[in-house]
C-alpha cells in the first residue's frame, strides 16, 4: 500500500470519526429535548477498482415508528387537554367546598349547607315567631346563602374569562408552531433537492411538531419533498406557509406569531357567547383565511379552553342561575319575598335575557330583599303589621323548602333548557325537585364533571407515559450507549491520528533522503 494511500485512508478516517462525534455529541445534549430524535452516522466505504480507499459519512438517518409518533402526538393533545381543564376546574371545586350536613349525616357542597341553615333558622323561627335575635338569623342565614351564590358565579366567570384569555395565548404559540414547521420544511425540501443532510431541519421540526402537539390536536403528513402537511382532528388543513393558501412566502420572513389563525382579546360578560352564524355576540371566534373555524379546533390546551369558555362555564352559570331564580320564586309563591333580583323589577322568566329582564347572570345579581333586610320583623308580620305568627315560616317551611308536587311543579319547576344567552345550555337534572335537592343536584352534577376530568387525566397521563418509553426506545437518545461510542470513536481517533503521524514522518524520511 502507498504512503498516499495510506494517508487518505486514515485521513479520511480522522473526518468521518469527527463527523460521528459531532452528531453523538448533538444527541446527547438533546437528550432531554422534547421531539428530538436520535441521529446515527452512516459511514461509507470507499471503494475504487475492488480496492478501498478511505471512508466517508453519508447523511445522518432518523429512525421513527410513525405509527408510534402519530399515537404520541395524539396523546400530547389528550393530556394537555385534560391538564388544563383540571387546573381551571381545581377553582371551582376549591368554593364548592364540602362540609358535614347541618345535621350532622351527610357530606354536602357549601351551597346544600347554606339552603340547610336558611332553612333551620326558619325551623327556629317558627317557635319564636316574635323574637327578633331569631328573625335576625334568619337574615343572617339569607346573606350568606345569596353570598355562597355570589362567590360561586363570581369564579365562573374569572375562570371562562381565563379560559378566553387562554384561548388567545394558546393561538400566538400555535401560529408560531405552524409557521417553524412551514419554514424548516422548506428547508428541508431545498436541502434535499441538491442532495445535503437534513437530519437537523428534520430534528428542529420534530420538536415544533411536539410542541404543536399539546397545544392542539393535529395529524401530520410528511410529502415525498419532504414538505409536511398539518390537519386539525377531523382533517381541516392547517397552512404552515403562505404559499399553502396560494399566497407569496414573501409575506412571512421567519415564524409568526400573528398568522395563520387570527383571534381578538375580549372581556366576557356572562351575556356574551360565541355564534356559530358568524354574528358578534361578543365572545370572538378563531379565524383562519376571513372564515371562523373555532368548531374544528379541538383537543390540546386550546381545544380544552374552547370547552371551558363555551360550554362548561355557561353551563354551570346556567345551572346557578336557574337555581337562583326557583329560590326567589318559590320564596314569592310562599308569601315571603326574601331575595330579589337586586332591583325593583318583577322577576323574569325569560331564560335567554340578561337580568333583570331574565335569567342571564341573575346569580351574580341575586340579593337578600331591602324590605326584609330594613325590617326583620316581617318575616312573621300578620296582615295588619301588628302581630307576629308563624304563620309565614311555616308557609316557607311548607312551601318554599317544600318537595310535594304543588311546590315543584308547574311554574314552581326549575328551569331547566334553554337556557343561557344562546338558549343552548340545560342544566342536566330534574327541575321539579325540592330547593335542597337541586342546590345537591347542582353541586353533585359540577362535582361529577371535576371528578372524571381528574380520573381522565391519571388515565391519560399513564398511556402518555407508556407511549412515551415506546417513542424512546426506537427514536430517543440512550446516553449511556452514546457515551460509550465516543470512547470508541476517540480510541479510533487516536489510532487514525497515529497512521497519520507515522506516515508524514515517512514522508519527511523520505524527503529528507532524496534532499
Amino acid at each position: 500500500m502507498s504512503l498516499g494511500l495510506s494517508l487518505n485512508i486514515a485521513s479520511s478516517g480522522l473526518k468521518t470519526i469527527e463527523n460521528e462525534l459531532s452528531t453523538t455529541s448533538d444527541n446527547i445534549s438533546n437528550a432531554s429535548t422534547p421531539g428530538y430524535v436520535a441521529a446515527t452516522p452512516t459511514p461509507t466505504s470507499m471503494v475504487v477498482s475492488g480496492m478501498g480507499v478511505g471512508v466517508t459519512t453519508n447523511h445522518n438517518r432518523l429512525v421513527v415508528s410513525q405509527a408510534l409518533q402519530d399515537a404520541l402526538y395524539h396523546q400530547n393533545a389528550q393530556v394537555a387537554a385534560l391538564t388544563a381543564t383540571s387546573n381551571s376546574l381545581a377553582a371551582v371545586s376549591s368554593v364548592q367546598g364540602t362540609t358535614t350536613s347541618s345535621d350532622g349525616s351527610t357530606a354536602v357542597g357549601t351551597l346544600t349547607n347554606n339552603l340547610q341553615n336558611v332553612n333551620n333558622a326558619f325551623v327556629s323561627l317558627t317557635s319564636t315567631p316574635q323574637d327578633s335575635a331569631a328573625q335576625k338569623t334568619v337574615i343572617s342565614a339569607a346573606q350568606t346563602l345569596v353570598s355562597n351564590i355570589h362567590t360561586l358565579s363570581s369564579v365562573y366567570q374569572a375562570q371562562r374569562q381565563g379560559a378566553q384569555d387562554a384561548v388567545t395565548d394558546s393561538v400566538s404559540g400555535i401560529n408560531t408552531d405552524l409557521t417553524t414547521i412551514g419554514q424548516l420544511s422548506q428547508q428541508i425540501m431545498l436541502a434535499r433537492s441538491s442532495h445535503a443532510d437534513t437530519s437537523d431541519l428534520a430534528n428542529k421540526r420534530y420538536e415544533a411538531m411536539q410542541s404543536l402537539s399539546s397545544k392542539l390536536g393535529v395529524s401530520f403528513t410528511e410529502k415525498p419533498n419532504g414538505d409536511m402537511l398539518v390537519s386539525t382532528q377531523d382533517g381541516t388543513s392547517l397552512p404552515t406557509r403562505p404559499d399553502q393558501l396560494g399566497l407569496s412566502n414573501g409575506l412571512l420572513t421567519g415564524p409568526s406569531s400573528t398568522w395563520p389563525l387570527t383571534t381578538q382579546n375580549a372581556t366576557l360578560s356572562s351575556s356574551m357567547y360565541h355564534a356559530t352564524d358568524g354574528s358578534d355576540k361578543g365572545v370572538p371566534g378563531i379565524m383562519l383565511a376571513g372564515k371562523d373555524i373555532t368548531s374544528h379546533l379541538t383537543g390540546g390546551t386550546l381545544g380544552a379552553n374552547l370547552t371551558l369558555r363555551d360550554q362548561t362555564y355557561p353551563q354551570m352559570q346556567a345551572q346557578l342561575d336557574s337555581f337562583s331564580y326557583t329560590l326567589i320564586n318559590r320564596f314569592n309563591a310562599a308569601g315571603v319575598s326574601l331575595f330579589s333580583n337586586g332591583t325593583t323589577q318583577n322577576l323574569s322568566s325569560d331564560p335567554t335575557k340578561t337580568a333583570p329582564n331574565g335569567l342571564v347572570g341573575l346569580s351574580s345579581q341575586l340579593a337578600v330583599s331591602d324590605s326584609y333586610l330594613q325590617a326583620p320583623a316581617r318575616l312573621t308580620e300578620n296582615l295588619t303589621g301588628l302581630q307576629h305568627s308563624n304563620i309565614k315560616p311555616n308557609a316557607v317551611l311548607n312551601q318554599a323548602f317544600g318537595s310535594g308536587p304543588s311546590s315543584v311543579t308547574n311554574n314552581l319547576m326549575a328551569p331547566m333548557s334553554g337556557l343561557g344567552p344562546d338558549g343552548q345550555q340545560s342544566t342536566g337534572y330534574e327541575g321539579a325537585q325540592s330547593l335542597t335537592q337541586l342546590a345537591t343536584a347542582l353541586t353533585a352534577n359540577q362535582a361529577q364533571t371535576i371528578s372524571q376530568s381528574n380520573s381522565d387525566l391519571s388515565t391519560a397521563t399513564s398511556i402518555q407515559t407508556s407511549l412515551s418509553t415506546k417513542v424512546a426506545s426506537v427514536s430517543g437518545v440512550d446516553v449511556n450507549s452514546q457515551m460509550a461510542a465516543v470512547v470508541a470513536l476517540k480510541t479510533s481517533y487516536s489510532a487514525n491520528a497515529k497512521v497519520v503521524s507515522m506516515v508524514q514522518t515517512m514522508f519527511d524520511t523520505l524527503l529528507n533522503a532524496v534532499h
